[in-house]
């Protein structure tokens, strides 16, 4: 069993930053592959970022350039440093790891990027 717990969402205007924290505890590992994903009002949830163990990461095109993704294993806490932000930008956003076949979430977080 895995728990994540997400944080730091919040409303924010546009061109600001915010960054999500992500805890997890239970059966987890440094090895863990660790993912943020964000739904919007009627999208589908869509892969945001995803950082391997060994620190190797994979940005949506959308998002490049604009958020990073990193991790403190001693923590075992996952982030997204998120800047730059825009309207599009506004989702909830989740925290996402798996062992082997089964998938785990947090509850999300909102972010929401108005002015």
């Amino acid at each position: 069993q895995v728990q994540l717990v997400e944080s730091g969402g919040e409303m924010v205007q546009p061109g600001g930053s915010l960054r999500l924290s992500c805890v997890a505890s239970g059966s987890i590992s440094r090895r863990n592959v660790m993912g943020w994903y964000r739904q919007a009002p009627g999208k589908q949830r869509e892969l945001v970022a995803i950082i391997a163990g060994f620190g190797s990461t994979n940005y949506a095109d959308s998002v490049k350039g604009r958020f990073t993704i990193y991790r403190d294993n001693v923590k075992n806490t996952v982030y997204l440093q998120m800047n730059s932000l825009e309207p599009e930008d506004t989702a909830v956003y989740y925290c996402n790891t798996h062992i082997g076949l089964v998938d785990y979430w947090g509850q999300g977080t909102q972010v929401t990027v108005s002015s």
